[in-house]
């Protein structure tokens, strides 16, 4: 198998460990105003990196201990153990 197809599975194992625990996905009240800033958006934060979490185009990598979701030139950093959203920044 080559490597490009080995890391495609990785990612989709990684998304589909981020759905499957989507009910756990939060961030905290200092995340809040860091993504909202980082984003330019007045959405409610986790709503929206869920919504782009489950969009069709949404690559997630794993690096270390946080996931990494990539998706409309934005990137989206959640802990891998508590799913918490970290941060998210434009790429």
């Amino acid at each position: 198998m080559a490597l490009t197809e080995m890391q495609k599975q990785g990612d989709e194992m990684h998304k589909k460990a981020l759905l499957e625990n989507i009910d756990k996905i939060h961030t905290t009240e200092m995340g809040v105003g860091r993504i909202q800033k980082n984003l330019g958006v007045n959405a409610e934060p986790v709503g929206y990196c869920i919504s782009k979490l489950k969009q069709d185009n949404s690559v997630v990598t794993k690096e270390g201990k946080n996931y990494y979701v990539a998706v409309d030139e934005c990137i989206i950093t959640i802990n891998s153990s508590s799913f918490t959203i970290i941060t998210a920044h434009r790429a």
